[in-house]
């Protein structure tokens, strides 16, 4: 079966979707589908087969690596329609799979109505109505009308998690939402061993509101006399602010800010590491803290959704009240005040996510899907 992936987000460019999308095309692959990923131009990216998938890059403007704007979407919708086009020229996919409702979903919808293909759509967050209104509300008010339809000319529509599927159950519930969760390899991920003592806090992800880095700031700035460092590895619009605020609240040397890694250091700063702390707001399914559990870390994270589906309070991790600066310090207080608690939750994390989260089990799950789709057709 030929299989087209569409996503404006393709490693080293992105965040979660990125990984997520990377490691579905490979894992297709090696169930013998043929699979060719539509993405953003970036940069001077060539266009190139990595390790039987083929990457085709749209004429697209986008200015940064880890994040784009509405325009720059936008840029991709009309310049994926273009690319996609002229792909049919040579090789037809069968299906489409989209991340993305939108733009990627757009695409699929164009490609159902002027070639035919089915399409599956797979939520990923920012692209459901209702999932961080601090930052998407206008834009999901501006894209609601055509999320229906693309939505509704879907084959099937998927959400990462329950509560993914909750807001998207909310948006339109005339669209049954099946649920695939993230995966991770743990293979690629060594559960090391590692020194528990002194205790190095780690996060991965985007300086942003979103990702609650201010709340972990603050809740770290009351237990100044624990033995403790936080490497934070991402980059965004927050850093400054974030800079500041450690500052002014007497832990800036403590608070290392490390940027943007490439996969092979991240995987040693997970090594690196003996507790990972995960404080968002709103999340879909985070592959940041499935890599934690894979790499032997205990987690504590806000019980949000997502989050509630990977840690197991008081087995793999803690979870605490979102926004509530003192449970937070208090969860610290109690994992960093004890190593051999930490080793325990890492270690049971890891067998977690070895059994529950594996990305063959996920690529198994959206090739189901995809051939139905194709039946279906």
């Amino acid at each position: 079966m030929r299989i087209l992936i569409v996503n404006s987000e393709y490693p080293p460019v992105g965040g979660g979707a990125s990984n997520a999308s990377a490691n579905i095309a490979r894992k297709l692959s090696a169930l013998d589908q043929e699979v060719t990923v539509l993405t953003t131009r970036f940069n001077s990216l060539p266009e190139e087969d990595q390790g039987g998938v083929n990457i085709v890059r749209a004429p697209a403007r986008r200015r940064r690596v880890e994040r784009s704007g509405v325009f720059e979407q936008l840029t991709f919708l009309f310049g994926g329609c273009l690319r996609a086009s002229r792909l049919m020229r040579t090789w037809r996919p069968d299906v489409v799979l989209a991340f993305f409702g939108s733009p990627s979903g757009v695409i699929a919808l164009y490609l159902r109505m002027i070639y035919g293909l089915p399409y599956v759509v797979s939520l990923r967050g920012g692209d459901v109505p209702g999932f961080r209104p601090y930052d998407f509300a206008f834009y999901h008010k501006l894209i609601g009308p055509l999320l229906h339809v693309v939505w509704r000319r879907a084959a099937s529509v998927v959400a990462n998690s329950s509560g993914l599927r909750f807001f998207a159950q909310s948006f339109d519930s005339s669209v049954p939402i099946q649920k695939i969760p993230n995966g991770v390899d743990a293979a690629n991920y060594p559960g090391s061993t590692r020194r528990w003592e002194p205790t190095h806090i780690l996060f991965v992800g985007r300086l942003v509101y979103q990702k609650g880095i201010d709340l972990l700031i603050k809740a770290l700035a009351g237990i100044k006399e624990l033995i403790w460092e936080v490497s934070l590895v991402g980059d965004g619009p927050q850093r400054k602010e974030l800079q500041a605020l450690g500052e002014r609240l007497g832990i800036g040397e403590r608070v290392n800010f490390i940027g943007w890694q490439d996969r092979e250091i991240l995987v040693k700063r997970y090594q690196q590491a003996n507790l990972f702390v995960f404080p968002s707001r709103h999340e879909g399914m985070p592959n940041a803290v499935l890599e934690a559990m894979a790499s032997g870390l205990p987690v504590i994270a806000s019980a949000i959704a997502g989050n509630e589906e990977l840690v197991s309070p008081n087995e793999t991790g803690i979870l605490v009240s979102g926004e509530d600066v003192d449970a937070l310090r208090g969860a610290l207080r109690e994992l960093i005040s004890n190593p051999n608690l930490r080793k325990k939750m890492g270690m049971a994390g890891r067998k977690r996510v070895q059994t529950d989260y594996t990305w063959d089990r996920v690529a198994e799950q959206y090739l189901k899907l995809l051939q139905s789709a194709v039946e279906s057709a």
